[in-house]
Parts: structure tokens; sequence; C-alpha cells
């Protein structure tokens, strides 16, 4: 699934941002949002930078994810600007330094997009192996943000296994639509 997302050609990443960023624009939820969690995209995801542009554009606060030091298999959310300076973490993913004083409650977070290597009709997810965003989506639950899946259509599955801790989204968002889980 990863290695057919990294195949994907530029134009059809420009294209799939741009698909994604439509029905963004449209989404009651999100336009009611005032604070959304955006990861920066890699390996082949839908880029998320044009995303991260629009939702400035409309002036939504934009947070990244923070590997937490202490709980390093949670993440902390902290704002992001044009001017926030990136570094590579150790698993060479760009986060914002981080700035204790300046991490959001989690519950605070209106939308959080969520990465992904795979889902499937019933929202379940599959997603790097590291469980960070599991133990962050557990959170949210009972409260916190509305999590939304963010994926190619080519990394849709018929079903895959599940484990007792895993927590279907309640959408997903691919190019070609918005994918609800069925109630």
């Amino acid at each position: 699934m990863r290695e057919h997302r990294r195949l994907l050609s530029e134009e059809k990443q420009r294209s799939a941002v741009q698909s994604v960023i439509q029905h963004v624009s449209i989404h009651e939820k999100i336009s009611l949002a005032q604070h959304i969690g955006v990861f920066l995209s890699f390996d082949g995801e839908i880029p998320t930078q044009p995303l991260i542009e629009y939702l400035w554009q409309q002036n939504k606060k934009v947070y990244l994810p923070v590997v937490d030091p202490v709980l390093e298999a949670h993440l902390l959310f902290v704002p992001y600007h044009k001017s926030t300076p990136l570094i590579r973490n150790k698993w060479n993913i760009f986060e914002p330094p981080l700035e204790p004083t300046q991490v959001i409650p989690f519950e605070k977070l209106n939308i959080l997009f969520v990465p992904l290597v795979a889902f499937d009709k019933n929202g379940q997810r599959l997603g790097m192996g590291g469980g960070f965003y599991d133990r962050t989506l557990q959170k949210a639950v009972s409260k916190g943000p509305y999590p939304i899946g963010l994926a190619h259509d080519c990394q849709r599955v018929k079903n895959f296994p599940i484990a007792q801790w895993d927590i279907p989204l309640p959408e997903i968002m691919t190019p070609s639509k918005i994918w609800q889980r069925p109630s």
C-alpha cells in the first residue's frame, strides 16, 4: 500500500490535494472549526502543505503533532505558522521543536486530520505501526477533536485484521469522496 502511494506522480499528488481542499471547503465541521490538527505528509501521503495553506487562508489555527519526549508513544500538538522551524525527529518526520508552553490541550482541537496506510468501509485505519495516532485517538473518543482520516483512493481495502485498541474513524477523506463510517 505504501509503495503504491509512493509511485503516484507529482501531477496525481497535486490533483489529489486540490480535490481534498474542495471537500474541506464545503465540510460543515471544518467550516465551524478554529483549531485544526494536521500532520506533515511524507512517504507518498496526500501532500498536506497546500491544505495547511488553505486553512491559514480561512483564518484557521493549525497545529502539528510532536512526539512527546516523556510519554514517547503519545503525540502533543503545537501551533504551526509559516515561520515555524521544522526539525526531523528520529523517524525522519519533520516536526516543530517542542516548546512546552505552546502545547494546546488536546481537547481544544476541533478537528484532527489523521494519516493512514490503509482503510476500510467501516472506518478502520491501518497506521504506520507505531500506535501514536491510536493512543491519541483513544483520548478523542469521549472528548477532543473530530478525527478525519486523509488518504488516497488507492488506500481503500476490503478489510484487514483489527486489534481491540483500534479506533475507527467517523470519516475518511479521499480525493474522490468522503467515506462515512456506517452507524
